[in-house]
C-alpha cells in the first residue's frame, strides 16, 4: 500500500471511531436524560398529559435509542467487511471472474451488494416492527404485510434503481472528465420526476387512498386552502392504520400533482379545528418555499458530491484506501459509487446538526403562519394529542435534540404556539 492509500486508511478509520464514539454519546446522554425525567410530568404538560403517558413516551424513546445502538454497531462491522476487510474486493473479483468486466458485471455487483445488505440487515427491521413497535401498541402489521412490502419495495427499487444506476455507469465512461455534471442532472431529474409520480403511481401500491368523504371537514379544509391561496388536486385519507398507530398528515407530489393526504388515525383523534391547525401549519412550509428551498439545498450538496465523485473515481488510493484493487482490465465505475456510498455518511453525519437546525427553524415558520391562519392553541393542543399518541418524549437530552431533532422539542414549540415566548 503507496503513502496516500495508507494515509486515506487512517483517515477513513479515525472519521469512524470519531462517529461511533459521538453517536454512541449522545445516544448514552439521551438515555440517560429521559430516564432521569421519567417519574414526573414536565410541568407545562402537567394538566394535559397523564403520568402514565409520559411514562409510556420514556420507555418507548429508551426502548428506540438502545435498538439504535445495537443498529449503529450492525452498521459499523457491515462498513469494515465490505472496506477494509474484502467483502466489496472479494464480491467484485468473484463477478468479474464469472461475467466479465462489462456493463452486466456492474450492475450485478450493485445489485448483489444491495441484495446481501438487504438480507444482513433484514432481521433488525423484523424486530423493530414486530418486537419494538408491537411491544409499544404502534404495530399493526400482519407478517403477510411485512413480507409483501417487502417484496413490493425490492421490485420497485430493481425496476427504478438499476436503469438509473446503467444510465450513470454509462455517463462516466463515455461522458468524459465532466461525466459528473451529466450524471448529477440525471440524478436530479429522476428526484423532479419522483415527485410528481410518487402519489398516483408509487404510494398506491403500498397504501389505500381514498377520497376524504366527510363533507363538514371537506368544505373546511378547503376553506382553509382557499384564503391561503394554495390548490391541490385532491384530499385523501391513507389507511395508515393498517400498518401502524402512529398518526400524520402531509402534501405530497409536485405542482399541479400536489395531494393533501390525512392518515385516517389523525381524524380519529383530532378534532376538525385541530385538524385545520395541523393543515396550516403544512401549508406554511409551502407559503415560505420550504419544498423548494429544500430541493435547492439538496441539488447544491448533490452536486458537489458529484464533482468529489468525479475527483475520486479517478484516484488509485481511493480504491486501496478501503480495501479493495481496482480493475486494471475493467471498468470500476460501479465500486466508485459503492465507496463513496460507504464512505461519505462518515463525513455528512457531522452536518447532522445543521441540517437539523434548518429543519427546526422552518418548523417555527411554519408554526407562525398557521397561527395567522388558524388558532395557536387548536395546533399546540393537535402536537400535544399527537406526542401522547405517538409516545414521543417530552424530555430529550438537549444536546441530542440539537444534533438530531428535525422538529422542535415540545418544550421549545408550545411555548410559542401559546404566546409565553421560547423556553430554549
Amino acid at each position: 500500500m503507496d503513502t496516500a492509500s495508507l494515509i486515506f486508511t487512517v483517515v477513513f478509520c479515525a472519521l469512524l471511531v470519531l462517529s461511533l464514539v459521538t453517536r454512541t454519546v449522545l445516544a448514552s446522554r439521551q438515555i440517560r436524560h429521559v430516564a432521569r425525567h421519567r417519574h414526573q410530568v414536565p410541568g407545562a404538560f402537567s394538566d394535559t398529559i397523564p403520568l402514565a403517558a409520559h411514562q409510556k413516551a420514556a420507555d418507548y424513546t429508551i426502548a428506540k435509542a438502545r435498538f439504535g445502538m445495537l443498529e449503529l454497531a450492525l452498521g459499523a462491522a457491515l462498513l469494515l467487511g465490505w472496506t477494509l476487510l474484502g467483502g466489496l474486493d472479494w464480491l467484485n473479483r468473484t463477478l468479474l471472474d464469472a461475467l466479465g468486466g462489462g456493463m452486466v458485471q456492474q450492475l450485478a455487483l450493485l445489485a448483489a451488494f444491495s441484495l446481501i445488505g438487504g438480507i444482513i440487515t433484514l432481521p433488525m427491521g423484523w424486530w423493530a416492527t414486530f418486537r419494538l413497535e408491537e411491544r409499544f401498541g404502534f404495530n399493526k402489521m400482519t407478517p403477510s404485510l411485512w413480507l409483501a412490502d417487502l417484496f413490493k419495495g425490492t421490485l420497485v427499487g430493481a425496476l427504478v434503481g438499476l436503469p438509473i444506476a446503467a444510465l450513470v455507469l454509462w455517463l462516466m465512461g463515455a461522458a468524459g472528465p465532466s461525466w459528473w455534471l451529466w450524471a448529477w442532472a440525471v440524478w436530479m431529474g429522476f428526484n423532479l420526476l419522483a415527485l410528481v409520480l410518487y402519489p398516483t403511481v408509487i404510494a398506491p401500491m403500498f397504501n389505500k387512498f381514498e377520497p376524504l368523504q366527510d363533507e363538514t371537514l371537506k368544505a373546511r379544509v378547503n376553506a382553509l386552502m382557499q384564503r391561503c391561496g394554495f390548490a391541490a388536486k385532491g384530499l385523501f385519507v391513507m389507511d395508515g392504520s393498517k400498518r401502524s398507530a402512529h398518526a400524520n398528515a402531509y402534501f405530497t407530489g409536485f405542482g399541479a400533482a400536489k395531494r393533501v393526504v390525512f392518515f385516517d388515525t389523525l381524524l380519529q383523534q383530532l378534532s376538525p379545528a385541530e385538524i385545520d391547525a395541523v393543515l396550516a401549519h403544512e401549508l406554511g412550509h409551502y407559503k415560505h418555499r420550504h419544498i423548494i428551498k429544500r430541493i435547492a439545498l439538496m441539488a447544491g450538496l448533490s452536486l458537489a458530491g458529484f464533482a468529489l465523485l468525479g475527483w475520486l473515481s479517478s484516484q488509485a488510493w481511493f480504491y486501496l484506501g478501503l480495501g479493495v484493487r481496482p480493475s486494471l482490465e475493467a471498468p470500476n465505475h460501479a465500486l466508485a459509487l459503492l465507496l463513496f456510498m460507504l464512505a461519505m455518511p462518515l463525513l455528512t453525519f457531522f452536518l447532522s446538526p445543521l441540517m437539523a437546525g434548518l429543519s427546526r427553524s422552518h418548523e417555527f415558520e411554519a408554526d407562525a403562519y398557521a397561527m395567522q391562519q388558524t388558532s395557536g392553541a387548536d395546533l399546540a393542543s393537535a402536537l400535544l394529542k399527537l406526542f401522547k399518541d405517538n409516545a414521543s418524549t417530552l424530555t430529550p437530552d438537549p444536546v441530542y435534540a440539537r444534533f438530531y431533532y428535525s422538529h422542535p422539542p415540545a418544550s421549545e414549540r408550545l411555548p410559542r404556539l401559546l404566546g409565553a415566548g421560547s423556553t430554549a
